[in-house]
């Protein structure tokens, strides 16, 4: 039986939690409430919803399946959404209680494993909760905008900054009924609002986590009192000069990165439970571009497909990973005429918020990085890591002006099978990203790799269990 794995601790890509208020703003993005069920059974994962097996909810065959096919399907569907209409729609699986992504806002859908079932009545639950997390943005904006205040006037409104804080936290008690982890809509609804009147989105949160201070509980609705306590703490906390702040020069997450990768101690990782070849009963790479990418768009899956077989011939040869490889496998995943060049200009990820640089000695410096992954003769590093900071250097270098993640993807999947291993389930290792200057970032793939192998492992040892 797989296991169930409460393993989100970095940034994960379809997560709404990590929306900004520009993502969200209903003023910045327009939706059409009345064509919403005709758009969304035009994208492609309305083509292929998966048949739940006709077991009980409690059953492992149930959580199997959610885990293997639906949660993927969901994913699709997310990204799809978003492809669509923008980030903002990434709210829609943001349900009450425990989910998808639980302690939200939504009650029109819970997880894959309960709220699919006919692809009639799954489609009609998209639709409903995309509109109910599109109205509850829509009823934020009108809040903030009841509060029209000014940063130059602080002193004057502090009044004012208190009370809108304190009607956010009661409202958002209010839709989300405070289950689950509740606190962080609460803390993100609080940022969102001063972002919309002038600070710095990092600034704001750093306000609000002091504000709260780790006093809200999951399943536990705040008292008054405290209520009370974390708004006037935020507007005490507000200066007049919090907007107005001179940014910096744009970081260069390149660099970042290449400064971290020489900290990080990669000595540390989990070792995979041993340096012997595994082969699995399933293909996990390939289960996931199936329920995936297929679900997408079947050319799309068909693409990495291609690449996936490309890239297992050349483990098989023992070649060397570097970006001449890489762009032959990425022929296909973009499904290009010629193979894709370097790029050659800053590159842009996390909705703008990491930068990557460029210079004449950036392939050189990849192509460096990428020989690393494999195996030295003495002191080896454990598969994990090299398996891991191959798939991080492709992430932050971002050689290619599309399909970076894929790559990196396939990057991953190439270093385990040049050494013979393959992991029947790849779920920690899609659809998440990381951050260029968090050490402990690289650390967590390395245990993601790390569960993912044990269980393979496993798996392959005990092929009933």
């Amino acid at each position: 039986m797989r296991s169930t794995w409460q393993a989100w601790a970095v940034i994960v890509e379809l997560a709404p939690r990590f929306l900004t208020w520009d993502d969200v703003d209903p003023a910045r993005h327009s939706f059409d409430s009345a064509s919403a069920p005709q758009v969304v059974r035009s994208l492609g994962p309305a083509q292929s919803v998966p048949s739940r097996p006709d077991t009980s909810s409690g059953n492992p065959a149930s959580h199997a399946w959610s885990w293997d096919e639906g949660r993927p399907w969901a994913d699709a569907m997310s990204h799809a959404l978003a492809e669509h209409y923008g980030r903002w729609t990434l709210g829609w699986r943001w349900s009450h209680d425990e989910g998808d992504f639980d302690g939200g806002p939504v009650g029109n859908w819970c997880c894959a494993q309960d709220s699919i079932t006919t692809p009639q009545e799954t489609l009609g639950r998209v639709v409903a909760a995309l509109r109910e997390w599109r109205e509850w943005l829509e009823s934020l904006a009108e809040w903030f905008d009841a509060y029209p205040l000014d940063l130059t006037e602080v002193e004057d409104q502090r009044i004012l900054w208190e009370r809108a804080a304190r009607n956010l936290i009661l409202q958002v008690t209010d839709r989300t009924g405070c289950g689950s982890g509740w606190h962080g809509h609460c803390r993100q609804v609080l940022t969102w609002f001063l972002s919309r009147w002038g600070i710095t989105p990092d600034l704001a949160q750093e306000l609000v986590d002091e504000a709260v201070g780790g006093r809200f509980a999951s399943w536990t609705a705040p008292d008054n009192v405290l209520v009370d306590d974390v708004a006037e703490r935020l507007a005490l906390s507000l200066r007049a000069d919090e907007g107005t702040r001179a940014a910096g020069p744009a970081p260069d997450h390149l660099e970042r990165w290449l400064a971290v990768r020489e900290t990080v101690p990669w000595h540390e990782a989990p070792d995979g439970g041993g340096d012997e070849p595994v082969a699995p009963s399933r293909d996990g790479a390939a289960q996931d571009i199936r329920t995936f990418d297929g679900a997408l768009d079947p050319a799309r899956a068909r693409g990495l497909l291609t690449a996936l077989r490309l890239l297992r011939a050349d483990a098989a040869r023992g070649a060397c990973l570097d970006f001449e490889l890489l762009q032959r496998w990425q022929q296909h995943v973009l499904g290009t005429p010629q193979p894709p060049p370097f790029r050659d200009l800053p590159a842009f990820a996390k909705g703008g918020r990491e930068r990557y640089g460029i210079g004449p000695d950036t392939r050189a410096r990849l192509d460096a990085c990428l020989a690393e992954s494999a195996r030295p003769t003495e002191q080896s590093l454990p598969l994990t890591a090299r398996a891991a900071r191959a798939y991080l250097d492709v992430c932050f270098f971002h050689p290619f002006d599309d399909g970076n993640a894929r790559c990196a993807f396939l990057a991953l999947v190439f270093v385990l099978a040049r050494e013979g291993v393959a992991l029947d389930g790849v779920n920690l290792l899609r659809r998440v990203t990381f951050q260029a200057d968090e050490p402990q970032d690289a650390l967590i793939l390395t245990r993601y790799i790390d569960i993912h192998l044990a269980e393979t492992r496993r798996n392959t040892a005990s092929p009933d269990s």
